[in-house]
């Protein structure tokens, strides 16, 4: 099975049944030059303090070699802006809201270099922390990686394994189900929270850029403590779309608070 690919003005019914289908999902042409390079601006200050480990262990999460920084709301007005994307909003709608009738969140946030040298990551499901449903689960995470650079199979290309979010736990991905995410800058990856997936293997001289964001059902806990990265002095100054997005805002009875700092409030 391979990894389907569409551009940005294809018909969302299409893009939802082949993203149903593989579970992962290429989006073209999805952010311009000019707000890929505005990513790269606002989160310079925060990319080039990071520490890169030279070495790791094959048995370690995160491979080495590697610059890793979230907070990205607070830290970047333009991922604020591509959080909100119509597609991947959509996509969410299709997905996420069967099993979540109040709504989906925000997950992670996370910015990717991948350097030379570093190794393939373990591959994993973004859903493993909800070890209460056994796989395959129902829909609770949508996943993306915006490519501020071009992903190939030599510079650390997502690797993926289509069809592997309806796969029982016991089974295994053989090596040629493994397929690398290959996108031009400027796509959208897509994958459902069941999908097999991980870094790719980074055997060139380039520096891999990427954006991940995930959403979650709005009444799991998120992965990324978007009250503590995203405090509520921040948060209040955010468009109320992204407030309600990063987690301020109610699941029935679930979030309640008498800090009257950030605008949304209950109904």
């Amino acid at each position: 099975m391979a990894i389907p690919s569409f551009s940005a003005d294809a018909p969302m019914a299409e893009l939802g049944d082949a993203l149903d289908e593989a579970g992962c999902l290429v989006v073209t042409d999805a952010l311009d030059e000019h707000g890929r390079d505005r990513i790269r601006k606002e989160l310079a200050p925060h990319m080039e303090v990071v520490r890169v480990a030279e070495t790791d262990s094959p048995e370690d999460f995160y491979p080495g070699r590697t610059r890793r920084s979230s907070a990205l709301i607070a830290r970047s007005d333009t991922v604020g802006d591509i959080t909100l994307d119509p597609h991947t909003t959509a996509l969410c709608d299709r997905f996420l809201t069967p099993n979540s009738e109040f709504g989906y969140q925000l997950h992670v946030t996370a910015a990717l270099e991948v350097g030379p040298g570093a190794r393939e990551q373990v591959l994993h499901r973004e859903e493993d922390s909800f070890t209460f449903f056994p796989p395959p689960r129902p829909n609770m995470i949508l996943a993306s990686m915006w490519a501020v650079t071009d992903f190939r199979a030599d510079n650390g290309g997502t690797l993926l394994v289509p069809g592997s979010h309806k796969w029982p736990a016991e089974r295994e991905a053989q090596p040629d189900e493994v397929l690398s995410a290959e996108m031009p800058a400027g796509s959208v990856l897509y994958w459902l929270g069941g999908l097999l997936h991980g870094a790719g293997a980074n055997t060139s001289n380039d520096w891999r850029y990427g954006v991940i964001l995930t959403y979650s059902l709005g009444w799991l806990r998120q992965e990324e403590n978007q009250y503590l990265d995203v405090p509520p002095e921040v948060a209040a100054n955010l468009r109320p779309e992204l407030q309600k997005m990063i987690g301020y805002g109610m699941y029935r009875a679930l979030g309640f608070s008498l800090d009257r700092r950030v605008g949304v409030r209950p109904d």
